[in-house]
C-alpha cells in the first residue's frame, strides 16, 4: 500500500527517537512504499485535493537516512492513508491544512487523525469535556480571574493554549510572585486565552504520556521527569524519560477515553496525565514512541501499524 506522510522537513527529524520516522521504518519494513510531502504542498487543484509529493525510501544510514523521488501531483484519494504528522502550533495554516484534508476526506482520502476530529479537540480545552478526570481548572483572558483562581488554591500553573513542548509554562507559590507579569505578558494583556490549573506535586514522579492506538491502551506509559528546579517534564525542555506500566488509576482513565476518542476519528493520541488527573489530549502529532519502545520491550510502531492495517482492510 502507499502511505502518505504530511510532515516537517525530514532534515529536521532527531533521527534517533522520532516517532513519525520510526512509522515510517516499520511501514516500509512491512512491503508498503512511502510518500513524503509538507503541508505546504497541499493543494487544491481541479476540483481535486492533491499533494506535489515525492517517493521516500528510508536508509538504514543515521547521516543520509532518507531517499526521495521526483515531484509528483497525485490525489490525496489515490493513497492507501494518508498520516498528518506536522508538529503543532496549531496556527492558522495547520487550520487551513485541515480544510484542504477535509475535503480530501470527502473525495474518499483515509486522513489519520481525522482533521475535522483534529480541529473539534484542541489539545487543552478538550480535556474539559471530562471535567471528573481533570484537576482544578481555569480557562481566561482574565487576571482578575487568575487571581481569585490562585486565592483559592495558592500553587498554580499558568500556560497558554497553543503552546507545546512545555513552552510558556508558569508555576506561580503560594507567594503570588510576579504573577500578574506572567499573565499579562502571556496573555498579552488580555488578547489571548491562558488556562490555569492547580499545581499538581506528583509531577516530581512524571508527567505521563499515555498512548492509544486504534481504540486501544498501550500498555507502558512515557514518565517525562523533571530535572533540577525545573517543574516542567516535557522532554523539550529537559525533562528526563523513563518508560513504565501504568497505574491502574491511569489504565482507568485511558480505557475510558480511548473508545470515545476512536469512535470520533483519532486514531492515534496522546493523553498526558499527572497523578492520574488528565491534563491534556494530544492529537495532531503525538510522540513517545521510540523511547516507550527501547525501554518497555513493548513494539509501539509495530502496534501502531498493526492497527492500521486492520484499519484499512
Amino acid at each position: 500500500m502507499d502511505f502518505l506522510f504530511i510532515a516537517d522537513p525530514l532534515e529536521s527529524f532527531k533521527i534517533q527517537k522520532d516517532s513519525t520516522l520510526a512509522m515510517m521504518r516499520v511501514a516500509q519494513e512491512a512491503g508498503h512504499h512511502l510518500w513524503f510531502c509538507q503541508s505546504r504542498n497541499l493543494l487544491w487543484k481541479d476540483n481535486s485535493v492533491l499533494a506535489d509529493c515525492q517517493s521516500l525510501v528510508v536508509k538504514p544510514s543515521s547521516k543520509s537516512w532518507f531517499e526521495l523521488g521526483d515531484i509528483e501531483s497525485r490525489a490525496l484519494n489515490s493513497f492507501a492513508a494518508v498520516m498528518m504528522r506536522t508538529d503543532p502550533p496549531f496556527d492558522i495554516e495547520y487550520l487551513n491544512s485541515t480544510w484542504l484534508l477535509s475535503a480530501a476526506v470527502r473525495q474518499g482520502a483515509k486522513v489519520f487523525n481525522n482533521p475535522a476530529a483534529v480541529r473539534d479537540h484542541s489539545e487543552k480545552i478538550s480535556i474539559t469535556e471530562f471535567p471528573e478526570l481533570i484537576p482544578p481548572t481555569l480557562i481566561t483572558r482574565e487576571l482578575s480571574a487568575v487571581e481569585k483562581f490562585h486565592e483559592t488554591h495558592c500553587d498554580i500553573v499558568i500556560k497558554p493554549l497553543d503552546g507545546m513542548g512545555g513552552m510558556g509554562v508558569f508555576r506561580v507559590g503560594p507567594d503570588g510572585l510576579n504573577l500578574a507579569s506572567i499573565v499579562e505578558t502571556l496573555g498579552e494583556n488580555g488578547a489571548r486565552t491562558l488556562m490555569v490549573q492547580r499545581f499538581l506535586p506528583e509531577i516530581a514522579q512524571g508527567d505521563k504520556r499515555v498512548l492509544l492506538i486504534g481504540g486501544e491502551v498501550v500498555p507502558f506509559a512515557l514518565a517525562r521527569i523533571p530535572q533540577g528546579s525545573e517543574i516542567r517534564g516535557n522532554l523539550a525542555a529537559g525533562g528526563k524519560g523513563v518508560a513504565m506500566p501504568l497505574s491502574d488509576a491511569e489504565k482507568k482513565v485511558a480505557q475510558y477515553l480511548a473508545p470515545i476518542l476512536h469512535e470520533r476519528g483519532l486514531f492515534l493520541v496522546g493523553l498526558d496525565l499527572i497523578g492520574g488527573y488528565l491534563t491534556e489530549i494530544n492529537v495532531t502529532s503525538p510522540t513517545c514512541f521510540v523511547e516507550i519502545t527501547d525501554q518497555s520491550g513493548f513494539d509501539v510502531p509495530q502496534f501502531w501499524l498493526t492497527k492500521l492495517e486492520k484499519a484499512l482492510s
